[in-house]
């Protein structure tokens, strides 16, 4: 079974060999889709494909800042490279000036080694396999760490949901006991009422009349529907979260028809203390939205 995790997180590592230090920090907040912003040393450029791959087999959603650092101790790999075929160029031209205008041929070895790309400076290419064996074993470091602090929190988080899923539960058996009992109150009193607005008369209220006017109260007042799918619902989000992984997504769905349900339900509400109630059901689908926004 896996655990469920938060889409905020923390992760860092040090680590390094062949006389280099890396040093790897993951950054998370919350977002729709999986969004990646990559920081690294120009250097370690060549290797952001290999992180970005990286990165996905532990991480499904969230908005990921990474920032890589560096320290390179061993000694400069620069080398200086002569272009012979530009001095070359340079020195003809020279040449083709001196005879067109006459002048004397000063060239010098020291001047025409100053013109621009005779000499560059380039940097011996290094070991990309030492390197990145090196990177990774870091990258993978912070991964796992930024993945223990997305769980810790994500544990609190279920935690928390299963207490306001079981808050939920009373909730929604109240409204379910309340409702019939409404219905019975409101024959009572139309019987009365009418007995009382009929007794001078003389004349007996129809016992069919009542009870088709119950009926049709009945049919608009109630709830039974809405009560099986948000008990379904509430299954749904408890089982979704025993058992764990990415259900960040479909926790949200499930909350958004727990939503719908409580609207209606509260639509239909003529009495009181089931208004009451399902006001306080959809205060509770309100605070499990936002908290399910938190999970991968």
């Amino acid at each position: 079974m896996e655990k469920i995790r938060s889409m905020t997180g923390f992760g860092r590592c040090e680590a390094g060999g062949h006389n280099r230090k890396f040093s790897v920090e993951f950054k998370a907040v919350n977002h729709r889709y999986l969004e990646t912003n990559i920081k690294l040393p120009r250097k370690l450029g060549v290797f952001e494909s290999k992180i970005r791959s990286l990165m996905k087999r532990y991480i499904e959603r969230g908005k990921v800042d990474v920032y890589v650092q560096l320290e390179d101790f061993n000694e400069s790999q620069e080398t200086v490279h002569y272009n012979s075929a530009i001095a070359k160029e340079y020195y003809g031209y020279l040449t083709q000036m001196a005879k067109e205008f006459g002048l004397e041929n000063d060239i010098r070895l020291s001047t025409l080694s100053r013109y621009q790309d005779v000499f560059t400076m380039e940097e011996a290419e290094e070991n990309e396999d030492e390197i990145w064996e090196d990177l990774e074993e870091c990258v993978k470091g912070a991964l796992e760490r930024f993945v223990e602090a997305r769980e810790e929190e994500g544990e609190n988080l279920k935690k928390d949901l299963l207490e306001k899923l079981e808050s939920m539960k009373e909730d929604v058996d109240f409204i379910e006991r309340r409702s019939p009992q409404i219905v019975e109150e409101y024959r009572r009193k139309i019987t009365e009422r009418v007995n009382e607005i009929l007794a001078s008369s003389g004349v007996q209220a129809e016992e069919s009349r009542l009870l088709t006017e119950v009926a049709i109260f009945a049919d608009k007042v109630c709830v039974d529907e809405e009560i099986v799918r948000l008990k379904s619902h509430i299954d749904s989000m408890i089982q979704c979260l025993k058992a764990g992984g990415g259900c960040g997504r479909k926790l949200d769905f499930i909350a958004q028809e727990m939503n719908r349900e409580a609207n209606t339900t509260l639509s239909k509400s003529s009495d009181l203390e089931l208004s009451d109630r399902a006001i306080e059901l959809k205060t509770v689908i309100e605070k499990i939205r936002e908290q399910v926004q938190n999970i991968e």
